[in-house]
């Protein structure tokens, strides 16, 4: 099968008792046993559910991996990675990455002394130089978030492999519609589902997808014993979204195209982050590691936080909202919002400064977006 049919039909055959065509909500805590020890595959809906286990089947198919988890959201599965790792372990990550991540890595297991180097994630010698005997994991974001830019996944992987490291990448941004690390030499895909995945915003949810056997048990076993785990209704939602995901990032990329060609040009924008752009420093590998450029922009206004505040009040169709990748336009400011747990100088070193914007263009019709954001720029 080819990505748009097995979005809608791996793992979703009929249901074998009622014929439903659509996966039940198998909206129950525990399952009845015959006898001791001798079950249908499922005993309690923390260590497995049926809805979840079809979404984890095609999750794993998109992204042509052979295992999938899900989680209650993207940092639980984050976690989920981590687990493999123990005290006096090396992490190397790029240095532009979600807040939530950096606060996690930071925060969470920083403490317990699992330690952490941040590197320019475009550059692959960066990583290779900063890897030590304690490594054991590499962990990128392409395109990163917010500044968009690219790692080279297949020339890191050929580093990871030959210094028998881990490589784990945060696809939310792409989707597996437009990218798919498994393919150019990664060993673990994460994804906050909850995102474009799921497409609604109506659900938080996150997954890990991996072709290896032992990775796959130490990381079920995880899901299992910390219970992170995404319920019933949540996996039949994202099910739900999982459907579309191919229709939705191509109006995605083409309204996203269209506004990014705008801002080029626009008097009160001083640059533009986007993969698709010409001007892009990676945009030569971005056509070469992926099939389409994807839907979240980045810009700087001219001016600071006041400008882009006024910017995004006078705004109507975009929502200022944390979270991206649903059907409707956002607007977010990484400075207080998703990247406020990075330390001030921190963001500013990396380029999170005080008139970045960020936008995950929706899926409404193209001349509402533009005239909205045109708008907004005359408050």
């Amino acid at each position: 099968m080819n990505f748009k049919t097995k979005a809608i039909h791996v793992g979703q055959e009929a249901d074998k008792s009622t014929g439903a065509t659509i996966v039940p909500i198998y909206q129950t805590s525990t399952f009845t046993q015959e006898e001791i020890g001798k079950h249908k595959g499922y005993e309690y809906s923390r260590t497995g559910n049926p809805t979840r286990a079809t979404l984890e089947e095609c999750l794993a198919s998109l992204e042509n991996g052979k295992l999938g988890l899900v989680f209650s959201s993207g940092l639980a599965a984050t976690a989920a990675v981590l687990s493999l790792l123990k005290t006096g372990d090396h992490v190397v990550a790029m240095d532009d990455l979600y807040g939530g991540t950096y606060r996690l890595f930071e925060k969470i297991y920083s403490p317990i002394g699992i330690s952490f180097t941040y590197v320019d994630g475009t550059n692959p010698d960066e990583f290779k130089k900063a890897i030590k005997s304690e490594t054991k994991l590499i962990w990128l974001e392409t395109p990163t978030n917010p500044l968009l830019k690219i790692a080279d996944i297949k020339a890191i992987s050929t580093i990871t492999k030959s210094k028998n490291v881990l490589l784990a990448v945060d696809n939310t941004f792409a989707s597996p519609y437009f990218q798919q690390p498994l393919n150019l030499g990664a060993d673990i895909v994460v994804h906050s589902t909850t995102k474009y995945i799921g497409g609604h915003s109506d659900v938080i949810g996150g997954a890990v997808i991996l072709n290896d056997t032992d990775l796959y048990e130490k990381i079920k076993f995880y899901q299992n014993a910390a219970g992170g785990v995404s319920g019933p209704f949540d996996s039949w939602l994202t099910l739900r979204g999982l459907k579309t995901l191919a229709i939705r990032m191509k109006e995605h990329e083409k309204n996203a195209i269209a506004v990014v060609n705008f801002l080029s040009k626009h008097r009160k924008v001083l640059s533009v982050n986007y993969p698709g752009l010409s001007s892009h420093p990676q945009y030569e590998l971005a056509k070469k590691q992926m099939t389409g450029f994807g839907g979240m922009v980045s810009f700087q206004i001219k001016g600071g936080f006041e400008e882009a505040n006024n910017f995004m009040k006078n705004l109507k169709v975009f929502a200022l909202a944390e979270s991206l990748g649903g059907v409707e336009s956002l607007v977010s400011y990484p400075p207080k919002m998703t990247h406020a747990s990075i330390p001030k100088e921190e963001r500013e070193k990396r380029g999170i400064t005080d008139n970045l914007i960020r936008l995950s263009v929706g899926i409404e019709d193209t001349e509402d977006i533009l005239n909205d954001i045109e708008n907004a720029f005359y408050y």
